[in-house]
């Protein structure tokens, strides 16, 4: 199998405010004051509605924390005062109302909503509803707009995906992470091995028309054997997306102060390599076909349009502590406690902690990072003169399919796929 050098690593996912839906980082990064009534730039303003449009709603509840979990959570014990999951969903509808009223008047139906945690499904579904129907009420849906929320397999049944569903919800994406119980243990996840595809199935008969499963890889303990055992597993449950995500061990998390005491090893990333060359093998003979670099799906109809939104530089507002919007070049991430999400909304006051206003380079640099991740590939025409010798040995090395080449794309081959976090790097210098 082909393998990575030392000092490259697996992309496993795209910059901060663009990943993995619902992964709402713990630390918030350092940028500009943000305005108290939530006001963007003129220029952000600009060409609204001209761009895909869609919502993510941040949830920040779980039951129990997982020991790889670095995301912006909280479990009863650990959320305090002045928050709970009681009010949550009125609290997140003053958001909504506030978007519509920074956003104006503009016609900005929404094409993608998407709800992450944390856990959505510990909330009532009807809560759930009220939420998506807040964002009706203030924007539209566009028609047949894609509505997902992620769950735990343990979290939801029968008569609560039927309520999901009946309150417009029409894709889900379940956390399995792996199949085997001793990998399940070292995640401290909680769902038994079996119960994803149950999930599945009750999801598929509740009328959800799309289904994924989310799996990791790389966890310590796992063999190459229980990675397929997971991925045989996923596959036989028949969804129509799988996400596979390499394990990042986070300081501050119980799993990096395991490793750190020697109990468990730290995750090779030539182990990684091979795990994901056997997920695009097996997906691929079971009918999936990658479309971004963690991401395959059976079909164009299953693949997550919301995080194609993201990746192809649409526009999205973030609701939740936490949670990063994108409009027009303007970036900006609430406050990180519920509490203190919840008292500035109260106060009529926009929860918006810090923000950045992107210049040419930094949404050019963007682009590159995440356009390059995708199936479509990059455009040869938008890479900077001085990059095109990168571009030239990516080529004869074998990290770029020849065919797209010649129609003016860059397009990673499975190579290139293992190394295009030190091939983005090397094009941005």
């Amino acid at each position: 199998m082909p393998r990575r050098s030392p000092s490259t690593t697996l992309m496993i996912r795209p910059p901060p405010g663009h990943g993995h839906t619902g992964s709402v980082p713990s630390t918030l990064p350092d940028g500009d004051p943000a305005p108290a009534t939530g006001e963007l730039p003129d220029s952000s303003l600009a060409g609204l509605g001209e761009r895909p449009f869609g919502f993510y709603v941040h949830v920040p509840f779980c039951v129990t924390r997982c020991g790889y979990c670095d995301f912006n959570t909280y479990t009863a014990a650990e959320l305090g005062p002045g928050a709970s999951q009681r009010d949550y969903a009125d609290t997140v509808v003053e958001e909504i109302r506030l978007a519509r009223r920074v956003l104006g008047t503009a016609d900005l139906p929404v094409e993608t909503v998407f709800f992450g945690g944390g856990t959505p499904t510990l909330l009532p579904p009807e809560d759930l509803a009220r939420i998506l129907a807040a964002i009706d009420a203030e924007f539209g849906l566009k028609p047949g707009a894609e509505v997902t929320t992620e769950a735990n397999p343990e979290s939801v049944d029968p008569a609560y995906l039927d309520k999901l569903r009946h309150g417009g919800f029409n894709r889900i994406s379940f956390g399995m992470q792996s199949a085997r119980e001793h990998v399940l243990e070292v995640l401290d996840r909680r769902h038994t091995p079996g119960r994803p595809a149950a999930a599945v199935r009750e999801a598929r008969q509740a009328g959800f028309e799309h289904v994924n499963l989310d799996l990791i890889y790389s966890t310590p303990g796992e063999t190459d054997d229980d990675w397929r055992a997971s991925l045989t597993a996923a596959i036989e449950a028949e969804p129509d997306h799988v996400s596979a995500y390499s394990l990042i061990v986070e300081d501050g998390t119980r799993l990096a102060a395991r490793i750190k005491r020697g109990e468990l090893p730290m995750p090779d990333d030539d182990v990684a390599a091979d795990r994901y060359l056997i997920a695009d093998q097996l997906l691929a003979e079971a009918g999936f076909g990658w479309y971004e670099v963690s991401n395959w799906a059976t079909s164009e109809a299953a693949r997550c349009r919301h995080n194609l939104l993201y990746w192809t530089g649409g526009d999205w507002w973030a609701a939740g502590p936490g949670a990063h919007s994108h409009v027009g070049g303007t970036r900006w991430w609430n406050v990180k406690h519920p509490a203190a999400y919840a008292r500035r909304l109260a106060d009529g006051a926009s929860p918006a902690h810090a923000r950045e206003v992107l210049g040419p380079d930094d949404r050019a640099a963007e682009r590159l990072m995440l356009e390059l991740r995708l199936e479509s590939g990059y455009p040869l025409a938008e890479v900077a003169p001085d990059a095109r010798t990168v571009v030239a040995s990516a080529l004869a090395r074998g990290l770029l399919e020849p065919g797209p080449f010649k129609a003016g794309r860059m397009v990673l081959t499975l190579q290139g796929r293992l190394l295009a976090d030190a091939l983005i790097r090397d094009l941005l210098v």
